[in-house]
């Protein structure tokens, strides 16, 4: 069973940092790009972030370019996601993602249960 697991989640104050990080199993987890996803209050689920299969390749939206780190670890079947200098708008529930295929869109991919993230004072 495939199974993706998110930690790190919890209540920051702006400007703040957190790492998110994704457990997954019941895959050959280093065949897959990687996505971190994001669901703020009211609104769509929207990327965030996508990471290359060996890790050297990572790409952003730009809200979050400069701020946010990808990374994972493939011995350890991990994704994280290193936030800094955090802002409200980026409170929202984080997924990460497998794809349906190795090298697919997030929109139709496999998510975890999401940790919840909020920046506030």
């Amino acid at each position: 069973e495939v199974q993706l697991v998110e930690s790190g989640g919890g209540l920051v104050q702006p400007g703040g940092s957190l790492r998110l990080s994704c457990t997954a199993s019941g895959f050959t987890f280093s065949d897959y790009w990687m996505y971190w996803v994001r669901q703020a209050p009211g609104k769509g689920l929207d990327w965030v972030s996508r990471i290359g299969r060996d890790g050297t390749s990572t790409v952003y939206k730009e809200p979050v370019k400069g701020r946010f780190t990808i990374s994972r670890d493939n011995a350890k079947n991990s994704v994280h996601l290193q936030m800094s200098n955090l802002k409200p708008e980026d409170t929202a529930v984080y997924y990460c993602v497998r794809p349906s295929t190795p090298f697919g869109h997030w929109s139709g991919g496999l998510k975890g249960q999401g940790t919840q993230v909020t920046v506030s004072s």
